[in-house]
This record gives C-alpha cells, structure tokens and sequence, in this order.
C-alpha cells in the first residue's frame, strides 16, 4: 500500500490497514509492505519511529516491509542540505548521500526507493544507502535541528 499523505494526514494508521486488510482477505490477506515519503522534508516518520509510535514501528512491529519513497524529494534535497548539516550528520560525505543516510538509517524502514539518470548516481546513491546505520542519536540531532 503506497501513500504520500495517508499517515501524515491521519487518514489512516497501520493498525486500521491491516484490519481492512483482514477483512477484505481473510487471515491470510497479501497486504505485506508500505511505502511512504520519509526524507529530511518529511521527517515526523523518523521522530515517531524515535519516539517508539507512527507508521514505520507499526510496521516493523506487524512483520511489513516499509518502502521510503521520496527519499531525495525530488532531486531537491541535496541543494537544501547546508555544509553544516551535511557535517553534522555525515561528516565527508556529500549532501545526496547525507540526505540518503539519514532515510536509510530510519527505524523501520527496509528499502529506500530510488530514481536516478545516471549509472554513476545509481551507484554513488546505493553505496550511501548501503553504509551502517546513522545512530538514534544523530537521527534525534537531525529531527532536533530540521524539525518535522
């Protein structure tokens, strides 16, 4: 189930999805993942997720994939994210691939949706997505300092 505004907006939550789920098809329904915008624009789901609630621990706790679409707005992110932030949260690494840590790094989330027009791209943004998860701290500095 894809949505760009669905939890954000309060429409719905993963519990009630899976009730719908249930009902549409039984116990053994085929509603498996969700997918999400999650980037340094759309930030509440990485708060919630710190804060042990919202749609991506929801989904972990209830076995889903969770896909973060949008996880460079667009190709807007990088020309957002200031040296001081990029340090800050990366420290050496570029703004597309800091953006791309921090989406990566979100509790919950097991794929990271991404568009490129370049194999070289495709490459530089699947190792960032690919390197150690960014502590829950550095995610909390992130969360502290952008809001949400």
């Amino acid at each position: 189930m894809a949505t760009w505004r669905g939890f954000s907006s309060g429409l719905f939550d993963v519990p009630a999805l899976l009730e719908l789920a249930a009902k549409a098809g039984g116990p053994n329904h085929h509603l498996w993942a969700i997918q999400l915008p999650v980037s340094l624009v759309h930030l509440a789901p990485v708060a919630q997720a710190l804060d042990g609630r919202g749609p991506l621990v929801d989904a972990l706790g209830a076995g889903l994939e969770v896909f973060a679409s949008a996880p460079l707005h667009g190709g807007e992110i990088p020309g957002m994210v200031t040296p001081e932030l990029s340090e800050l949260i990366t420290p050496g690494k570029t703004p597309a691939a800091t953006a791309l840590a921090v989406v990566a790094s979100a509790p919950g989330v097991k794929r990271v949706l991404l568009s490129t027009g370049s194999p070289e791209h495709w490459i530089r943004a699947s190792e960032a997505v690919g390197q150690p998860p960014l502590s829950p701290d550095v995610l909390r500095r992130v969360v502290d300092v952008l809001g949400t």
